[in-house]
């Protein structure tokens, strides 16, 4: 894991507010803040290296869906028909993709993960992962439903004050309960459901049970 420091953060704020809209990048903020909430809770350690994913997380996000398919085809990325289909995910894998020529600096194989798998999960997910993704969900600059109340669930039960294991099963209960919301929405919209967010919610239904008994 790379050394990231405040100053570093100080100076990729900067440059990317010269990337995105003020909207986005109040967004992007907000998330920086919230990922550092979840760090001192599960993580200290990497909340610099994790606030630099958040920071970059939506690098890629405003671009129109012909743009994300060139750069995709720039940066050798694959792209099959539910892609086409699913726009909104493409963000995910692009800003990946770009980190390590345009960020160098910032190239850590966490950072790159965690802004890979921020928008559909997967199956496996490391704990960073898991906080980035929360994050993005959660973060206060959120003010849609189902947001607002997977934000209030989390920390509705103090979980400072909960035990370490009391504390990561109450993260896999909020991210399974953040999966069956988006795939709940998704089936009401009648769209696409990506087979890692599947993957990830049934891994996670399992989780619980074998966490209760350990």
């Amino acid at each position: 894991m790379i050394e990231i420091t405040e100053q570093m953060l100080t100076e990729l704020r900067k440059q990317i507010t010269n990337r995105m809209s003020p909207k986005r990048l109040h967004h992007t903020l907000a998330v920086e803040d919230m990922t550092a909430r979840l760090c001192a809770l599960y993580c200290p350690e990497k909340a610099t290296v994790l606030r630099a994913a958040a920071l970059l997380h939506d690098l890629t996000k405003e671009l129109s869906l012909e743009e994300q398919i060139q750069l995709c085809k720039e940066k050798g990325l694959s792209l099959c028909e539910q892609d086409l289909h699913s726009p909104k995910t493409l963000h995910a894998r692009t800003a990946a993709a770009v980190i390590p020529s345009a960020f160098p600096n910032f190239a850590d194989p966490l950072v790159i993960r965690a802004v890979r798998w921020h928008t559909v999960g997967r199956a496996g997910m490391t704990l960073p992962e898991k906080l980035l993704y929360l994050a993005d969900y959660i973060d206060d600059s959120r003010t849609f439903e189902n947001c607002v109340r997977l934000r209030h669930a989390f920390w509705s039960a103090d979980p400072e004050t909960l035990s370490p294991e009391q504390r990561l099963f109450h993260l896999h209960r909020i991210l399974l309960l953040s999966f069956q919301m988006t795939i709940t929405d998704l089936l009401a919209e009648g769209a696409l459901i990506s087979p890692e967010t599947i993957a990830a919610r049934n891994e996670l239904l399992l989780l619980p049970d074998r966490e209760a008994r350990s």
